[in-house]
Parts: structure tokens; sequence; C-alpha cells
């Protein structure tokens, strides 16, 4: 694991500058990352809140400051946002984000009118498998998930839930794919993806909130098996994602990240080095 988990370092601004061919990849915290690449500033599942909640007096309440301060954060181009679920879809952040940086919004099929409703105005809703393509001439392709979606007891369900592939513009030196798999339980759709986009760049591969796995397993991956799902791809880097921030289940903050690094033990050194886990405001050049 990189930098020292659950201890936020100083927020940093984060450089503006890399060649075009370049990814430079930081994580926030949760399931919320920065991508710099081919001059974009893409944010996944952006949440800046205290609590991932409707309300922000009660609910689950973050441990971990966010690895980036709102206010330092580079003119947002793009935001990838697999579901609805409140640590994923957060009307607070999705407002401000919108207010001041106007960036388009790729998300799965029902999620339109929710963010419309919050003031959003650049919408693309996506079927899986579904492609577009950004005018910078980034392709953004929607995969499948294994989940669930609803924000209440009476819409679980009506809205799609999904995970996310980045193709860079024609012409980029490499051309694999960026994977951003959301909030998924292990299933066919990772092989699914590196069939159809062989050898990842990244992926960023969930590996929390999966106790108790009789009843999580549905529909979130535990930490071997998300390194299942980097073995499958055969991902050049991935990173964990969805641990540390949130209590969203009885594996609490610190045992996504304790089982990981045992899964890890079983790998030659060169393939161990291939799955990371960043801390908050930990960043990373993958080359």
């Amino acid at each position: 694991m990189e930098n020292s988990p659950g201890i936020a370092p100083p927020p940093r601004v984060p450089r503006e500058s890399d060649p075009a061919d370049a990814l430079r990849l930081t994580f926030v915290g949760h399931m919320t990352f920065l991508l710099q690449w081919q001059g974009l500033n893409i944010l996944t599942d952006p949440v800046w809140s205290m609590r991932a909640s409707p309300v922000q007096f009660m609910g689950p309440r973050r441990v971990c400051a966010p690895g980036i301060l709102f206010e330092d954060l580079p003119k947002i181009d793009v935001v990838l946002l697999s579901h609805n679920h409140y640590d994923h879809m957060d009307r607070l952040t999705i407002k401000r984000l919108w207010k001041i940086h106007r960036p388009r919004f790729y998300t799965s099929l029902g999620n339109g009118g929710k963010l419309r409703g919050f003031g959003v105005r650049d919408v693309v809703e996506m079927d899986w498998w579904q492609e577009a393509r950004h005018e910078s001439g980034v392709r953004v392709v929607c995969t499948p998930a294994r989940h669930f979606s609803g924000r209440t007891p009476w819409d679980r369900d009506a809205s799609l839930w999904c995970g996310f592939a980045l193709l860079p513009q024609a012409g980029n030196a490499d051309g694999r794919a960026i994977y951003f798999a959301g909030d998924t339980g292990f299933g066919n759709q990772f092989a699914q993806v590196g069939e159809r986009f062989p050898r990842p760049r990244l992926a960023l591969l969930p590996i929390g909130a999966y106790r108790p796995e009789w009843f999580m397993s549905e529909v979130h991956c535990s930490p071997a098996e998300a390194l299942e799902a980097h073995r499958i791809l055969r991902a050049e880097l991935s990173v964990a994602s969805h641990f540390g921030t949130f209590a969203l289940a009885d594996d609490g903050f610190d045992e996504p990240l304790g089982e990981l690094g045992i899964a890890l033990q079983g790998l030659e050194s060169e393939e161990a080095a291939r799955f990371v886990a960043l801390a908050e405001g930990g960043w990373r050049m993958v080359d």
C-alpha cells in the first residue's frame, strides 16, 4: 500500500501541466478520484459532504477529510457518476460542481432527471455498452456492474447502475482504456470488459462494504474478489476504491485494507505491486 491509510495528508493543488499522454490519479476518498488525462480533469462519483445521507445531521459520517480541498480543484471538465446512492450521488457536491465548473456529467439511465433537479444542464445518460464521444475526442463507454439503485424506499432499481471505460483520443501513444468499475459485486462483467478493452492501463476496483459476505457479496466485491477482477482484466495497474471513508457495512474502516494486504502476500512482488491503495490525497503518475 502507498502512503499511510486513514490519515489524510495536507491537501495540495494538483498540477495541470503534464504531457497529453500522461495519466495522473489522485485519491480524494471513498470512490472519488481525480483523473488528469488527455487534457481533461475528470472526477468519479464526487462526494465532498460530511455525511453520505439525504441530510447532513444524520447518516454515515466521513472519518477522513477529502484528500483535496474542493477549493483547490482544477477546472473540472467531466464527471462520471455510476449510480444514485448517497455515497456516490451527493446533492451538495453536485450543485457546487455545476455552479463553479459546469462539467459534463456521464451517468447511467434514469439519473438525468435527478441531476437536472440539482441544477445540472449538461447530462449524458447511457445504457450498458453505449458509447459517447466527448468533444476532446475521449470516448466514454458505459459498462455493466452488479449492484442496485435507490434513494428512497419507493424508487428501488428505478434507475440503472454502471461502471465506465475511458478511451483516449485517436493517435494517443497508449490506446488502452481506463476502467472505473463503479460500485459492484463480482461477476462476469470483468471478463466482458477485459475482452473488449484488453489490458487496461488503469482499473479502479472496489474493495469495501463486503461483510457479511452472504448478504453483501451480491453487490460489493471483497478484497480477494477485487484482486481476482484485477487478474481477469490483466490491468497494468489497479487501485482500490470504496473503503475507509464511510461506515457502510460490518467490515468497518480498516478490514478491507488488511484483507487486501493478506491477499497480495500470495503474489510475486512484481505482480503485487500492480494493485495498490492510496491514502486520501495520495497521487500517482500511471506509466
